[in-house]
């Protein structure tokens, strides 16, 4: 036996002796999406209500776990996300969780200045050869912040979470406090199919983005159109805070050559394992750095919108106040692909949405009434709709306009037209 596993051993509890350790006003970081602890958790959730002010940070929740779906738990264990899933809009109505609509970028300043988080808790891989556990394909991202500035370190061992290869991908025995062991298969994020809608746009799309080029795609139906678009391409990477089913395609189909990096991996299993194999992983403060994203010449960053005013200010998060995303790294590769050499970045929207039988523009000359601002007009570089691009980087207030409505649905266009000249935006 190794030195490293007589002290593995030492540490291993079981998962009611390791929920113990949680204490009144805990800040908890949990390794988010299918790197969360599940049997801990569960764990933990049995004897919330001896516990007061325990607050559970993380994102993209793949697990309904019970303190979520309950306000009763409101005052013993909350959860705060910094990224508002799928999930989480189902959860949301019970009333235990907080929306933190963060950057990417940000978050290890985050976890720090806002959260002070003081205990992390992940999922692991189990130890290879001399003793490393790695965070898996989710983990990466935020998760070696969270083991730098917390005082109390538990890790699930399970023998799905791949060991996976990059910066920042492991944690060693010696540096943990506290070792379960629970085996779980990794949840499953499917992603959904993209619409005839998506394909017009990703055809529109796939003609700006050159052979060699350095792809960012995000999340959605309209990011699996452009990514399984892109097989005829030669010679492309990928630099993204994400990897999906669809770089995986892209790798296999041999359009992908050159370097694979990003900060996660979202999707099946068999994706996960792509990821350990092919992803060379680092977290967010590195990948969605803007000034790091501009060292790639070439840079192509395809994000998905809901709504854009007249001059491109674009909405990619909330509906009226109701929040359904969050801002993710969509600013942070607008700003560093407009920075790189031959940089493009794309922010794709629906031309009309349709409720209750009636159809409305995405395009408009005012945001409602709460609808936020995710990414500024003086970010704003190229808005494409199914009806073409416009292009608006650096252009003056009227020309952004006229771009705008030559992408607006047909019905609408001469609508707003009206409406521009109405507000002065205009003048013929």
């Amino acid at each position: 036996m190794k030195e490293w596993e007589e002290r593995y051993q030492k540490k291993v509890i079981s998962f009611d002796e390791a929920a113990n350790k949680i204490k009144d006003n805990d800040r908890v970081w949990m390794s988010p999406c299918n790197a969360a602890p599940i049997q801990f958790i569960e764990t933990l959730q049995k004897r919330a209500m001896d516990l007061h002010g325990v607050k559970i940070v993380s994102g993209q929740m793949l697990v309904p776990f019970d303190f979520l779906k309950s306000s009763e738990y409101k005052e013993h264990m909350t959860y705060e996300t910094v990224f508002y899933g799928v999930l989480e809009r189902k959860l949301y109505k019970y009333g235990n969780i907080n929306i933190n609509s963060a950057e990417f970028s940000q978050l290890d300043k985050i976890l720090e200045d806002v959260y002070d988080i003081n205990v992390v808790v992940a999922d692991v891989s189990e130890p290879d050869e001399d003793g490393y556990m790695y965070l898996g394909p989710m983990g990466v991202c935020i998760t070696p912040k969270a083991f730098e500035l917390s005082d109390l370190k538990i890790v699930q061992v399970n023998k799905h979470q791949p060991k996976v290869r990059g910066n920042h991908v492991k944690i060693h025995v010696d540096e943990v406090d506290f070792i379960c062991e629970g085996d779980h298969p990794l949840p499953e994020f499917p992603l959904p199919p993209f619409t005839e809608k998506d394909k017009k746009i990703a055809d529109m799309l796939l003609e700006e983005i050159p052979d060699g080029s350095t792809i960012q795609i995000g999340l959605g139906g309209l990011s699996n159109a452009v990514g399984y678009g892109l097989k005829e391409k030669k010679n492309l990477s990928i630099h993204a805070e994400m990897i999906t089913e669809c770089i995986m395609h892209l790798y296999e189909s041999g359009a992908i050559t050159g370097k694979i990096e990003a900060a996660l991996g979202l999707g099946t299993n068999e994706l996960a394992k792509f990821c350990a194999e092919h992803v060379d992983f680092a977290p967010f403060w590195e990948i969605n750095d803007p000034y790091r994203i501009a060292e790639y010449d070439s840079l192509i960053s395809i994000n998905q919108g809901l709504m854009s005013d007249l001059t491109g200010q674009v909405c990619s998060e909330s509906v009226g106040h109701k929040q359904v995303s969050g801002i993710g790294g969509q600013v942070d590769f607008v700003r560093g692909a407009s920075m790189s050499k031959g940089g493009k970045s794309f922010l794709c929207i629906y031309s009309t949405s349709e409720n209750d039988g009636k159809v409305t523009s995405n395009i408009v000359l005012d945001l409602p009434k709460g609808m936020v601002v995710t990414t500024p007009r003086v970010d704003v570089m190229y808005i494409a709709t199914e009806y073409g691009i416009a292009n608006l980087k650096n252009k003056p207030i009227a020309d952004r306009v006229k771009e705008m409505i030559k992408i607006a649905h047909p019905d609408f266009r001469e609508q707003l037209h009206q409406q521009a000249l109405d507000a002065g935006l205009l003048f013929d």
